[in-house]
């Protein structure tokens, strides 16, 4: 059966169509609510005439199809399979901002705490996401030092012989070592941790005053002391919600500023009346969308009750697209433990239409996403506005204990008008940043590096180190300093790498870190806000460990890998960061980096130099090293030593040793 035949069998029911290419990859996944007309509008002439529908056909050998029950069903299924599949017609929308996670591990035998950036089905509890980025890791410091439930990456699934350093400062019970705490009181820690993360404070200071009445009636006075201390925090984290709630709802208003087939979308987040963060998205030769007839979303939520599933199989289908939908089904809701990757259809250059555009946008960005704000402010309506608000609010009801209603506005007049307009305003700064290079000022960059490496503060001195050697030989290292934007070379600094024998870049780093903040340490200096190491994991690590034995803790690191130029985050290395290639940030770390490659390698090529030249006058009968040196100090380079006659040479060494000198560069 050909593609022609095979799309006037397809039944005009609602569902998901995957066209497919000759090596059978699926190149488009798209949804319809009657799925013979949607498929077979692809063949219409004014259609095949467009550049990119035209190459779409001409590629497609073959259509499946998948027909769902409802439209929710295929919005859900839709979505799936775009994020699964990554086809190449379907644009990705990455923007460059993830924003952070408190992951609870209660999966684990002693569960920890963590901040992350990816939601994994592994039994966990993810909280978030928090903005600006920096909030998650001061939660996860709080639960440190007032609950002691740990981050670590130690093995708790037997003991160890002593505990690390976070128990000996006061930020870890000690799960770790036999003897230090117990089961019952761990589990106590991590039930308050849960309650403190969930936000129900009034029941945590309920608990945590009957116990510190039971401690004090125990005469447990130093445990009701922590009891106390606890509920002090926790009453404190009170009255700054109830602050914020009196300011306002929570809101997210949408700008976007289009222009020559490219898009810049400016997201301004407010919690509690107030802008606490900005996301930014953009596209690059924005391709053609679908046609507005049918106004379709990329998501939803899947329908319950007695309406079944059925799949209708042209050739063979991926089997994890159908156990999709009927996981879906049984948990209620669509793709509300998969990370959202925003994701939007083909849109035109000639034609772009924002109603279409944010109807698909918002359905990527929202569903599945564990915190919905109660109001979305955008500057065009669209037809499906009614039914997305539906899900979204459904959704946010089945988190919440109380129903919670989701409303997308579009705000023509009032404060609420004024917020679109600065939010159009602030996406034509960044459309002008991104596609007409203009170069940011220092501070933005500083704040735009905090926010993307979670830094705790804004950083003003950067201290990046890069190792150079030659299969070993003349292993040296370089330190180079960005400080208040440009980088301040009177505090450069060589190290000669006199520890390790051989080839060992990780002891190489190990060394110079370890000297560097020793000689810090001694002089009782102030440590950068970023160390930065030129290289991968591997030389991360041996920094990371450096730094620990000289007891420096809590020090913000990162290194950057050559090759794949992403970042990678002490703590997160499992999270690296792809900065985009236009990003800003990126070009900093690379400048920094690559100034400290150009350091190293000229301090390499100078040692080197010097060994040469000390090699090839040691070889001249007579002349020791002492020698060797008075003669390089006086003439300045070996090149002037080999062109000096008897006489020049006299004045520095004895007369025998200038004629053998002589005698010798002649041959």
């Amino acid at each position: 059966m050909d593609l022609q035949q095979k799309i006037r069998s397809i039944p005009a029911s609602p569902g998901v169509y995957l066209y497919k290419n000759a090596e059978g990859e699926v190149i488009y996944v798209g949804k319809a609510k009657s799925l013979r007309h949607r498929v077979s509008s692809y063949f219409h002439e004014g259609r095949v005439a467009d550049a990119k529908t035209g190459t779409l056909v001409r590629e497609a050998v073959d259509v499946d199809y998948i027909v769902v029950a409802n439209n929710k069903e295929a919005l859900a299924l839709e979505n799936h399979l775009i994020k699964q599949k990554q086809p190449r017609f379907n644009i990705l929308l990455r923007d460059d901002k993830t924003y952070p996670y408190v992951k609870l591990t209660l999966a684990d035998r002693y569960p920890r705490v963590y901040v992350t950036r990816r939601l994994k089905k592994d039994g966990s509890v993810y909280y978030g996401p928090y903005f600006p980025a920096n909030l998650a890791y001061r939660i996860v410091d709080l639960i440190h030092r007032s609950f002691l439930v740990p981050s670590c990456n130690v093995d708790l699934n037997r003991f160890h012989p002593r505990p690390c350093l976070q128990f000996y400062i006061g930020r870890c019970l000690g799960p770790c070592v036999e003897g230090l705490t117990t089961a019952e009181i761990y589990q106590e820690a991590v039930r308050d941790v849960k309650l403190f993360l969930d936000g129900k404070q009034a029941e945590l200071g309920k608990s945590l005053r009957e116990r510190m009445a039971r401690a004090a009636d125990a005469q447990e006075f130093e445990r009701a002391g922590k009891y106390r201390d606890l509920i002090s925090t926790v009453e404190q984290l009170q009255e700054k919600q109830r602050i914020a709630a009196a300011e306002g709802d929570d809101a997210d208003v949408f700008g976007y500023h289009y222009e020559t087939g490219m898009l810049a979308v400016n997201l301004f987040h407010m919690r509690g009346g107030r802008v606490l963060d900005r996301r930014e998205f953009f596209w690059e030769d924005l391709p053609e969308l679908e046609p507005s007839t049918e106004s379709e979303l990329s998501t939803g939520r899947v329908g319950t009750g007695d309406s079944t599933v059925h799949v209708e199989r042209s050739s063979t289908l991926v089997p994890t697209a159908v156990e999709e939908i009927a996981e879906l089904r049984s948990a209620g809701r669509a793709g509300a433990s998969v990370p959202t990757q925003a994701v939007v259809e083909h849109s035109s250059v000639e034609r772009f239409d924002p109603s279409q555009f944010f109807s698909q946008f918002l359905t990527q960005l929202y569903i599945g996403q564990p915190y919905v704000p109660r109001n979305i402010f955008l500057p065009v309506d669209f037809e499906d506005r009614e039914s997305l608000e539906e899900v979204l609010s459904e959704q946010m009801s089945d988190k919440n204990v109380r129903p919670t209603r989701v409303h997308i506005l579009v705000p023509s007049r009032g404060d609420k008008r004024s917020l679109l307009d600065l939010a159009a305003n602030n996406a034509k700064q960044l459309y002008d940043q991104r596609f007409r290079v203009m170069k940011p000022n220092a501070r933005a960059i500083q704040e735009a590096l905090q926010d993307a490496l979670a830094l705790p503060e804004l950083p003003k001195r950067i201290e990046c180190f890069d190792i150079s050697h030659i299969q070993g030989a003349e292993t040296v290292a370089s330190m180079v300093v960005w400080e208040d934007g440009k980088m301040k070379k009177s505090d450069y600094r060589k190290f000669i790498i006199r520890s390790v024998d051989g080839v060992d870049d990780f002891a190489s780093m190990r060394e110079v870190v370890t000297r560097r903040y020793k000689r810090i340490q001694e002089e009782k200096k102030d440590m950068p806000s970023l160390i930065l190491i030129d290289g991968g994991l591997g030389q991360l690590h041996a920094a990371a460990e450096a730094l620990a034995r000289l007891q420096i803790i809590n020090q913000p690191l990162a290194s950057i890998a050559k090759r794949e130029e992403v970042i990678y985050v002490c703590g997160q290395e499992n999270e690296p960061i792809a900065l985009d290639h236009h990003n800003p940030v990126l070009h900093l770390v690379q400048l920094i980096r690559d100034e400290a490659h150009r350091f190293a390698v000229t301090f390499h090529r100078k040692r080197r130099q010097i060994r040469d030249r000390a090699t090839e006058l040691r070889e001249i009968p007579g002349v020791g090293e002492r020698t060797t040196r008075r003669l390089l100090q006086h003439f300045g380079s070996l090149q002037a030593v080999k062109h000096a006659d008897v006489a020049a040479l006299s004045a520095v060494v004895t007369r025998t040793q200038a004629e053998a000198i002589l005698q010798h560069f002649q041959r």
